[in-house]
């Protein structure tokens, strides 16, 4: 069992609950920084190393806590933004429902993260000695890609052993050992406008020439290989009497593969029109890296596995289609061990929610594994 004490579930979820009530969308830094801080102050006052880097772009700082030790660290990386904008605690309270708790964020992964520093921080307010000193790393952008933190969690990743990311727990409390590449891409069409009545032979319409790309783009999912793209939002015309001069959409690609991403990027940036008179533009390209199982990997779970055993866990595993932070870790070749965080279910939706009985579980889970990996 876990040296460290991490308390009762329900102690855990009303600490958790203060962090819930803070709303933290992405876009709004300073809203983010809320948090931070208080994260910020809890671990300083337990003995942390603190490292802020300010925000920049619009989006919240990034937090490095560090406890004492030598050798290449254990990183936990977990994000404090959530999806949920400004408004949502009014019609989405936080509110506990017998096994569930809920509240906009809370299982995507305020639960995941407040776990992560609630161990750390009972790690060094008990003076419990780990093998390994460890690197705490909260993020302010993960919801929109980490466009502003990647840096610094490749730069983490790349001088610790290991990286244990806790993402929210899957189905039956699984956790994560491979997630699928993620590429991020617009497409814009442009045509020629022209009155839809009087004028309609001039016109070339891109909300057409749009609709045979969306059509190209489905026809490239390839399932067996785990190849998907989804096209949304999508937009273009003005008016039912006018032919659409623009049109757009933006488009979501999932591979397994660092190949199949190198492959679609390129078919991607490659397209074009299809009807006479327009022009397509796509941009983007792959945002996440393919995060593979390995034999590393492997073996990090299946100690992981021993962890969960002696705190009462099962601990299955899975491949998710959703990428994580853990994706650029696992990338870098660090063995990385992802969805550690609480179980729920409705990530990005009104019914998201934990089961919080498990929270005292789960923090036991990241205390004894930070406790003993070496």
């Amino acid at each position: 069992m876990p040296a460290t004490d991490v308390g009762t579930s329900e102690d855990l979820l009303a600490e958790l609950s203060t962090w819930v009530k803070l709303e933290t969308p992405t876009t709004d830094g300073a809203a983010v920084n809320r948090l931070m801080d208080v994260a910020q102050g809890e671990l300083a006052r337990a003995g942390a190393a603190i490292t802020r880097i300010p925000g920049r772009d619009g989006y919240g700082d990034n937090l490095i806590a560090r406890t004492p030790g030598e050798g290449k660290p254990v990183l936990v990386a977990g994000h404090l933004d959530t999806v949920w904008s400004h408004g949502t605690l009014d019609s989405m309270p936080y509110e506990v429902n017998g096994s569930k708790a809920h509240g906009p964020g809370i299982y995507d992964m305020k639960a995941g993260s407040f776990l992560a520093f609630h161990a750390v921080r009972s790690i060094l307010l008990l003076g419990v000695v780990t093998p390994r000193p460890i690197v705490l790393l909260l993020t302010p952008d993960e919801e929109v890609g980490s466009p502003t933190s990647r840096w610094l969690i490749e730069q983490e990743a790349a001088q610790a052993a290991m990286v244990l990311i806790p993402e929210p727990a899957g189905a039956g409390g699984a956790c994560v050992t491979a997630r699928k590449g993620v590429g991020r891409f617009v497409m814009r069409v442009e045509g020629r406008g022209s009155h839809a009545g009087g004028a309609f032979e001039d016109g070339a319409s891109a909300v057409v020439e749009l609709s045979h790309q969306i059509i190209g783009l489905h026809r490239m999912v390839d399932l067996e290989r785990g190849i998907t793209l989804n096209a949304a939002p999508v937009w273009g015309g003005s008016r039912p009497n006018v032919i659409s001069p623009d049109a757009g959409c933006e488009i979501d690609l999932r591979v397994n593969s660092v190949a199949d991403g190198v492959a679609m990027e390129a078919r991607l940036l490659g397209l074009t029109a299809k009807t006479p008179g327009c022009r397509v533009v796509v941009e983007g390209g792959m945002n996440r890296p393919p995060y593979t199982e390995n034999a590393a990997i492997s073996a990090l779970y299946a100690h992981a596995q021993g962890i969960a055993q002696q705190v009462g866990l099962a601990l299955p595993k899975q491949h998710r289609g959703g990428g994580s932070d853990g994706n650029f870790s696992a990338a870098l070749g660090v063995p990385t061990l992802d969805g550690l965080g609480c179980p729920g279910a409705g990530a990005h939706a009104s019914h998201e929610h934990i089961l919080w009985g498990h929270l005292a579980q789960r923090a036991a889970l990241m205390a004894g594994l930070l406790e003993t990996l070496d």
